[in-house]
C-alpha cells in the first residue's frame, strides 16, 4: 500500500514537463496531455499522426539542454507555454506554430546532430517510448536508492515519470509486472520495465549532464532499468495523496 507523491505530464516529448495535482485516466489511453506532440529531426522517417520510434525525434539523450525546459498547458486554448533558463518564455499553439518552437530551441541544440525540423502530432497514441499507450510509474524509494549510490541529491524530474508513488520498497515495482495497481479510482496493469537512456544523466534545472545514473544502475544491479510502464485497464481519477495498492 502506498500513496501518490506526484503527477507529471510532458505535453511535447522531451520539451518540457508540468506538475499536476489531479488527472482523469481513460482505459487504453495515455496520461492526459502527455507526449501529445514530438519534435521530429531532419532525418526522421515519420510525418506524425501515429506512434513512431524515439529515434525519429529530438531528445535529451542527444541534446541534454532540453531537460531544463518546463511547460504549462492551457487546456482550454490548447496553447503551451515553455521556459528554459537560457531562453525567453515562449507560448505557442502547437497545432499551428511549431516553427516558433523550432526557432526557440535552436540556440541550445548541439550542432553535430540532426537538427530539429518539425513539430508533429501524436495522433491517437501519445509519443511515448513504448509502442503502446503507456504510463510511466516510479517509486520514490527507488529514486532515493540511486541517490545513495551516487552520493548526491537528484531531482525526480530527470526520470520523466508520470506517476510517483511513496510507501513501496526500492525497485519493488519490478515485481509488479503482469499485476494491476489500483491508484485512486483508476486501475493500471503493469506491463514492462523501463530501460533508461542518457537523458537521465542531465540535470533538469540546468540541462547539464552531472550524474552517471546509468553507470550507477549498471554497477549496482547489472541493468539500466528504472520504473515501469503500465496500461490503464479501468477508467478513473487520480489525485496527489490518493492511495495506491497492488491488487
Amino acid at each position: 500500500m502506498g500513496t501518490v507523491a506526484a503527477l507529471w505530464r510532458h505535453p511535447i516529448k522531451a520539451h518540457g514537463r508540468e506538475s499536476v495535482g489531479h488527472i482523469s485516466l481513460v482505459e487504453g489511453q495515455t496520461f492526459p496531455w502527455d507526449r501529445r506532440w514530438a519534435v521530429a529531426h531532419e532525418a526522421a522517417k515519420t510525418e506524425g499522426g501515429e506512434w513512431a520510434s524515439c529515434r525519429n525525434f529530438s531528445r535529451a539523450a542527444g541534446a541534454p539542454a532540453l531537460m531544463a525546459i518546463t511547460a504549462k498547458v492551457d487546456e482550454d486554448s490548447g496553447k503551451i507555454t515553455l521556459n528554459h533558463p537560457d531562453l525567453w518564455e515562449l507560448t505557442i499553439d502547437p497545432a499551428t506554430q511549431g516553427d516558433k518552437l523550432i526557432d526557440w530551441v535552436r540556440p541550445i541544440m548541439p550542432k553535430d546532430r540532426a537538427a530539429s525540423a518539425k513539430l508533429l502530432p501524436a495522433g491517437e497514441v501519445g509519443m511515448t517510448d513504448s509502442n503502446f499507450p503507456s504510463i510511466a510509474i516510479h517509486a520514490t524509494a527507488s529514486h532515493r536508492a540511486v541517490e545513495e549510490l551516487l552520493g548526491q541529491s537528484l531531482s525526480t524530474e530527470r526520470w520523466r515519470g508520470n506517476i510517483w508513488l511513496d510507501g513501496f520498497e526500492a525497485f519493488s515495482e519490478f515485481d509488479w509486472i503482469g499485476k494491476t495497481l489500483r491508484i485512486g479510482t483508476a486501475e493500471i496493469e503493469v506491463r514492462e520495465r523501463i530501460t533508461r537512456c542518457l537523458a537521465t544523466t542531465s540535470n533538469p534545472d540546468t540541462g547539464v549532464r552531472d550524474a552517471d545514473t546509468l553507470g550507477a544502475l549498471k554497477g549496482a544491479y547489472g541493468h539500466q532499468d528504472f520504473g515501469v510502464y503500465g496500461v490503464v485497464t479501468k477508467t478513473g481519477d487520480i489525485s496527489v495523496g490518493d492511495t495506491a495498492e497492488l491488487l
